[in-house]
């Protein structure tokens, strides 16, 4: 039976330690893509510059390029050193399948989903292994009736809450992009992204699909 596991996990082992005590207001979600080489990390909560130098003075993190970003919230590529643990490498060989990965406060949480109980044991236990301190917030099957945050950042899930109690998901909407970023004092690329991530984080973990799968189809009959 297929279920996921919500688990908090030490960043000290990670490579992100560092760069939350010199960014402590640092949040980061990691893109739900699969890159050849590092991670690729949506990094916010501190001006660019912030980041930036967070980045370079961090000694586990190699090389990092920035990718894509807004006023608000920054892309990077960021590969990290031979000794640092690799989250998603280490959870795949497990057996497992990350649906989201974000941190905060040095620590990352983690949504993985898992074919048997036992694979979640095992992760779990690779990750005490490691002394990466891992402890598992949630674990629940699939079929299970209540699971309105599976997949979800806590960002993306205040951000979908905002969205239906301003009526963003009505027929017609009753609030535009534009004016429900404002309401959310974010800007009106930071909330599409936001919701963009937030649509593919529930698809993959409510539908039980792999990322590639729940990619949108390119096609010009398609609409909202």
């Amino acid at each position: 039976m297929t279920s996921i596991v919500n688990l908090e996990i030490s960043g000290d082992g990670t490579g992100l330690a560092e760069l939350f005590e010199t960014v402590p207001s640092l949040t980061c979600e990691a893109e739900a893509a699969i890159v050849s080489n590092g991670y690729d990390l949506w990094l916010s909560g501190a001006s660019k510059a912030e980041i930036e130098a967070g980045l370079a003075a961090a000694s586990p993190i190699e090389e990092y390029a920035l990718i894509n970003g807004n006023d608000e919230e920054w892309l990077y590529n960021v590969e990290f050193s031979p000794e640092t643990t690799d989250l998603f490498e280490l959870v795949l060989e497990d057996g497992g399948t990350i649906l989201d990965a974000s941190a905060v406060d040095g620590s990352w949480v983690l949504n993985i989903r898992v074919q048997e109980r036992s694979d979640a044991s095992s992760i779990y236990d690779e990750l005490e292994d490691r002394e990466l301190e891992p402890t598992i917030i949630r674990l629940y099957e699939t079929n299970d009736g209540n699971r309105s945050e599976a997949g979800l950042t806590e960002r993306q899930y205040d951000t979908l809450v905002a969205a239906a109690n301003h009526g963003y998901f009505e027929i017609p909407r009753e609030v535009s992009m534009q004016e429900l970023s404002e309401e959310l004092d974010v800007s009106h690329q930071a909330l599409s992204e936001r919701l963009r991530r937030a649509y593919r984080s529930l698809v993959t973990s409510e539908l039980d699909v792999t990322t590639e799968e729940a990619e949108p189809a390119t096609s010009s009959t398609l609409s909202d």
